[in-house]
């Protein structure tokens, strides 16, 4: 067997777990934390001319002050349309629609929604951390093919090394991550 054909693909691993990262990272942006970001608008979905639109690319989304979020519709066709895909969202915000602006006023979280949105936080990161594990027994699986068509045995520890360094790292990196959303999320 060529050698080449023994490696392992550790970046292609790599580049698997970074996409577990920036998942999970787009997962906590939906996360309200008391405080308006536009990037809380961006799963929302409006019916537009027969077809399923982003919200953001309906209209301006702005961040006028940190409890107020405002959407300047394009079209005044689709104001109810976007006013009613934003009630029908689930982020528990009431919007109010005046013209073709749509504003958001972000309620303040009570104790008990702040600990539930720390649990979906936990959700989301028990996910990311799965999907680590799938990318590592992939990696693991390489490793066993590697060595059923030659690879020895200092090579298959070298390699499995690195492979559980890795998923060990970006654990790590969901960890630290889940903990800064969740003191986020607790912060009054």
């Amino acid at each position: 067997m060529a050698e080449d054909e023994l490696e392992i693909d550790i970046d292609d691993l790599t580049r698997r777990m970074d996409g577990a990262m920036a998942s999970l990272k787009q997962e906590f942006l939906s996360l309200r934390t008391g405080r308006a970001s536009a990037s809380m608008l961006d799963p929302i979905m409006v019916e537009s001319y027969g077809a399923m639109t982003p919200l953001n690319q309906i209209g301006t989304v702005n961040v006028p002050e940190s409890r107020m979020i405002t959407v300047n519709i394009w079209d005044k066709s689709m104001v109810q349309k976007a006013e009613k895909a934003i009630r029908d969202s689930g982020l528990g915000i009431n919007p109010v629609v005046d013209g073709t602006i749509i504003r958001l006023p972000i309620p303040e979280l009570n104790e008990e929604r702040r600990r539930d949105l720390t649990r979906v936080a936990a959700q989301y990161a028990e996910h990311a951390r799965v999907a680590v594990r799938n990318v590592r027994r992939d990696g693991m699986d390489q490793l066993k093919r590697a060595k059923s068509a030659g690879m020895s045995e200092d090579d298959n520890k070298v390699w499995s090394d690195e492979i559980q360094e890795l998923t060990d790292k970006y654990v790590a990196m969901v960890d630290s991550a889940l903990e800064a959303k969740q003191a986020e999320i607790m912060q009054v």
